[in-house]
């Protein structure tokens, strides 16, 4: 029996996570424990999501949250440590970037126990985001390293993990398994209402630190949506931090405002607007998957194959180049068919290679 111990720590990671669930329910030689660190809390993590999303829910839920990176690292670091020594896995399964991601790793390291890193290999090359130590550390502990692209694949070479005594699988993208999946789901479990899914409309989402910490980087955003609105309309599910964010800045964000959207309503979304604008990264990819442009609101990107092959543009918080931007793009014509992030088969592949892994 191949047990795996797998942890998590906020919604986007369950949803991952549910990709390798599905195929180990399909082996009953393989079991695997699902651990919820509790660093992002979410009110709509409720037993409906876990229903509506096919997830299983977590056998523990460590409740570590509304602390900083080192408190919140070390508490999580104490309480999976406990939880390795009652489970004894074969493996520690991490994903992406947060603290939760570190936090398992170490554990597991220190304990002589097998780390295997789901979206491994990527970097934006900004050492000031914590999701880039993060990732970096993470990679460096761990005994295989599952990674999406081959651009990741060159990060890693670069980094002379050639010499490094780990395992690098190229997986494909969870995210991409995930979309496709939950996609046959999405018309009959949205929750917005069809008018605001429907017609012409660009989707539009703004939460990142660099830019709505920064009230010039904010400002130039804002005013480049604004003046977008004027001619398509502009859907924005804004955050609550960016409301108060705008609003003590003064600033007037007049577009589609609505509520933040559950992941069926991202998805309806997706495969109905014109163009995404973004500053999140799962979203530049997910933009992809439903073949759709991005223009990104950041100035650079983990994501750098979508740039390289005309999907995506940087576009920083310049107001003239945001709208440019935008308006290339959504008169651009691709073909979307290249496989830049697997075959949609990524949780077989994660499986096999751990059952299948040698030293």
């Amino acid at each position: 029996m191949l047990k795996i111990v797998t942890i998590v720590g906020a919604r986007p990671q369950f949803v991952k996570a549910a990709v390798l669930s599905r195929v180990v329910g399909k082996h009953k030689d393989v079991e695997e424990i699902l651990v919820h660190t509790g660093q992002h809390y979410d009110h709509n993590m409720s037993d409906v999501f876990f229903e509506e999303m096919e997830i299983p829910k977590p056998a523990y839920n460590l409740d570590v949250n509304g602390m900083g990176h080192g408190a919140m690292t070390g508490q999580m670091l104490e309480k999976i440590e406990g939880v390795l020594e009652r489970e004894k896995p074969d493996w520690v399964l991490v994903y992406g970037d947060t603290n939760s991601t570190i936090a398992g790793a170490l554990a597991a390291k220190k304990m002589h126990i097998k780390v295997a890193h789901v979206e491994a290999g990527l970097r934006s090359f900004n050492m000031e985001m914590p999701e880039e130590v993060n990732r970096i550390l993470t990679d460096r502990i761990s005994d295989i390293l599952f990674v999406p692209t081959d651009t990741a694949v060159r990060n890693l070479m670069n980094e002379g993990y050639a010499n490094i005594d780990a395992k690098i699988v190229q997986s494909g993208d969870v995210m991409q398994d995930a979309s496709h999946f939950y996609a046959q789901h999405s018309e009959s479990k949205a929750k917005l209402p069809i008018e605001k899914r429907s017609g012409d409309f660009v989707l539009c989402t703004l939460h990142r630190a660099e830019n709505t910490d920064n009230p010039k980087r904010l400002a130039a955003i804002v005013a480049a949506l604004n003046e977008l609105h004027k001619t398509i309309r502009v859907l924005v599910p804004i955050h609550p931090r960016t409301r108060k964010l705008l609003e003590s800045n003064n600033l007037q964000l007049n577009v589609d405002l609505v509520d933040p959207v559950g992941y069926f309503d991202m998805i309806e979304l997706l495969k109905h607007c014109k163009i995404v604008l973004t500053d999140s990264g799962g979203l530049q990819k997910e933009a992809y998957f439903f073949q759709k442009h991005c223009v990104t609101m950041r100035d650079e990107t983990e994501w750098v194959e979508l740039v390289e092959h005309g999907y995506n543009v940087l576009a920083g918080a310049d107001t003239a180049l945001i709208l440019s931007s935008t308006q290339e793009m959504m008169s651009k014509s691709s073909d979307f068919s290249n496989p830049l992030y697997g075959d949609s088969k990524a949780g077989e592949k994660i499986l096999e290679a751990l059952q299948n892994f040698e030293k």
